[in-house]
C-alpha cells in the first residue's frame, strides 16, 4: 500500500513556554488559535527540547538526532548541513521545501535541505555567541547582555521580521500552483516570544500589571538554588538586571503580550491555508525550539533543565490526526524528522536507521505509553559543565556532570517545587534514570567531547581573552522583512 502523501507546514516560535497557552491552562494568556489548533488536532503535553538553546536545538530538529550526535554544542557551533536533514531526504525525492524566517543554521549558503530560504535568519555573521563558549572555567564575573535594557509597549526588529514572515507565508500559499500535485513542506520560523520583551501596545494591554502573579519560587522569598544552577545564574545574572517586582510583572506581561502577537501571526498564516483550500490536505505542527522560566527560580530565558525551560508546546493536526486528543506519551523535537517524512511519504534513508524520534501521527493515534524516554541535553552558554534531562510520563531526572542529581514527580508535583533525588523512598527510580541515561550515552564523556570541541573554537578565535568579546552579546539581529 503506497504511503499517505500530505503537505507538511511547520510553524516554530522562538522561546514558548509550553504552560503558556489557554489551551494548557494558562489563566491569563489569550491564544485563541492556538487553542483552536489543539482543539482541531492533538496536542503533546509532555514534549521536551533536545536542549533548551536555540542552536543546538534547532540543529536536533534539523537532523532528527540529540545534541550529543550531531555536536552543535552551543550558539557558536551551528548546524552546517551534517548530519543530513530531513529536508534533504525531500529533496532527494523532488518533494519542495523552502523556509521562510528564523532556522538559526551558519549561515544561508550551506546545503542544509531548503531549496529556498526566504528572510533567512542565521547566527549573525556565521560565528554566533563564540563567548558563550568559554567554559572553563566560567568567566566571573559574567560579560552582562542588554536582555532587560528596553522591555515593555513599543516595535522591535523581532515583531516587525515576525509580520513579514507572516506575510511572505500567506504569499507563499497563495502562489502555490494548484495542479501540482507532489506535497510540500514550508518550515515558517518566528522570533516571538523571545526577547527582547518589547511588544506593540495593544498586546501588552491585555495584561495589566496587578493582574501578574510574581514567581513563587525566587531566592529572595527563601527558595535555595541547586548548586548547578546557582553557578549559572551567577552567570546570566539577568534578574538582577530586573532589579525589581515592578519590571519582573512588566517583563511576565510583556512575555503573555509576545505570545498573544505570536498567535496572531499563527493565525494570519492559518486561515491563508484554508483560504486557498489547502488545509485538508496539510499536516500542521506547532511548536517551539524551547520554553522560558519566566522568572521560576529567579531565572530568566532558558538554558536549564526544568520544565519551564525544557519543555516545549507541541500541536498535530492533518490528516490521520485525531481531533481534540491530549497524548501523555513523552514526545520530543527530535519526532519533527520521522513525522515530516512520514506525511509527504517520503522513505527513511538507510542512514537514519538510529534515530531517536517517532512519527507524531503515529503517536497521536496510539495509546498512551508511560515509560517512553526523551532526553535533552545543555553543553552551553553559563554552564561550568554538562548537564542532561531525562523524562519520562511521570518523572524528570536531572543529571549534572559533578554535581549530585534532581529527581520530580511532574504527575504529582507539576511545578517541579518538591526534589526528591536524596529520599530514600525514590532511590530504585533514581538508579532506573541514571541506568537509562548511561545506557544512552556517557555523561562524563560527552562533556569532555563538548568541552574539547569548545577549546578548539575558543583557540581559532584567539585565545580566551579574544573570545570574550567575540559574538553577539544578545538577541541575533534578523533581516528586515
Amino acid at each position: 500500500m503506497p504511503m499517505p502523501r500530505h503537505n507538511v507546514l511547520i510553524l516554530l516560535s522562538d522561546e514558548h513556554n509550553a504552560q503558556v497557552m489557554g489551551c494548557a491552562g494558562h489563566p491569563l494568556v489569550r491564544t485563541p488559535r492556538l487553542d483552536a489548533l489543539a482543539a482541531e488536532g492533538t496536542r503533546f503535553t509532555n514534549a521536551y527540547t533536545a536542549s533548551p538553546i536555540c542552536v543546538p536545538a534547532r540543529a536536533s530538529i534539523a537532523t532528527g538526532r540529540y545534541v550529543h550526535e550531531h555536536h552543535c554544542w552551543d550558539n557558536a557551533i551551528a548546524y552546517q548541513g551534517q548530519p543530513a536533514s530531513w529536508g534533504h531526504r525531500l529533496q532527494a525525492q523532488g518533494v519542495p521545501v523552502e523556509s521562510i524566517g528564523k532556522l538559526h543554521y551558519r549561515n544561508e549558503t550551506d546545503s542544509t535541505g531548503f531549496d529556498r530560504q526566504q528572510l533567512a535568519a542565521h547566527i549573525m555573521d556565521g560565528i554566533g555567541q563564540v563567548w558563550g563558549s568559554v567554559r572553563e572555567p566560567l568567566p566571573d564575573p559574567a560579560p552582562t547582555a542588554p536582555l532587560f535594557k528596553q522591555i515593555g509597549a513599543g516595535e522591535s526588529s523581532y515583531n516587525r521580521f515576525d509580520m513579514g514572515v507572516a506575510d511572505q507565508a500567506i504569499a507563499w500559499l497563495r502562489e502555490r500552483d494548484a495542479g501540482d500535485e507532489r506535497p510540500w513542506v514550508l518550515f515558517l520560523g518566528f522570533v516571538a516570544p523571545h526577547f527582547p520583551l518589547i511588544v506593540p501596545q495593544e498586546y501588552l494591554d491585555l495584561y495589566p500589571l496587578a493582574d501578574i502573579p510574581l514567581p513563587t519560587q525566587h531566592p529572595d522569598r527563601g527558595y535555595v538554588r541547586h548548586p548547578w544552577v546557582e553557578r549559572h545564574a551567577q552567570f546570566s545574572r539577568h534578574d538582577e538586571q530586573l532589579g525589581t517586582d515592578e519590571r519582573r510583572r512588566l517583563a511576565i506581561a510583556s512575555y503573555l503580550g509576545l505570545t498573544t502577537f505570536m498567535d496572531t501571526q499563527l493565525g494570519r498564516v492559518l486561515d491563508a491555508l484554508a483560504e486557498t483550500g489547502q488545509a485538508e490536505n496539510t499536516t500542521v505542527i506547532y511548536s517551539s525550539d524551547h520554553g522560558d522560566n519566566l522568572g521560576e527560580r529567579g531565572l530568566w530565558n532558558k538554558c536549564t533543565l526544568y520544565r519551564d525551560s525544557t519543555a516545549v508546546p507541541l500541536i498535530v493536526r492533518g490528516p490521520g490526526v485525531p481531533a481534540g486528543r491530549e497524548v501523555k506519551t513523552t514526545a520530543s523535537l527530535v519526532d519533527l524528522f520521522p513525522t515530516i517524512l512520514a506525511a509527504t511519504g517520503t522513505p527513511m534513508a538507510p542512514a537514519d536507521a538510529d534515530l531517536p524520534g517517532l512519527d507524531l501521527t503515529a503517536l497521536a493515534q496510539a495509546s498512551d505509553d508511560p515509560a517512553r524516554y526523551v532526553l535533552s541535553e545543555y553543553h552551553a552558554i553559563g554552564s561550568e559543565a554538562a548537564a542532561y534531562l531525562l523524562a519520562d510520563a511521570q518523572h524528570t531526572y536531572h543529571a549534572y556532570v559533578g554535581h549530585p542529581p534532581e529527581l520530580f514527580d511532574i504527575q504529582a508535583d507539576p511545578a517541579e517545587r518538591n526534589d526528591l533525588a536524596q529520599d530514600p523512598a525514590h532511590a530504585d527510580t533514581l538508579a532506573r534514570f541514571e541506568a537509562q541515561l548511561r545506557a544512552m550515552l556517557d555523561p562524563e564523556a560527552v562533556d569532555r567531547h563538548a568541552k574539547a570541541d569548545q577549546r578548539a573554537l575558543i583557540e581559532r578565535f584567539g585565545g580566551r581573552e579574544a573570545a570574550l568579546t567575540t559574538g553577539t552579546p544578545g538577541a541575533t539581529p534578523v533581516p528586515s522583512a
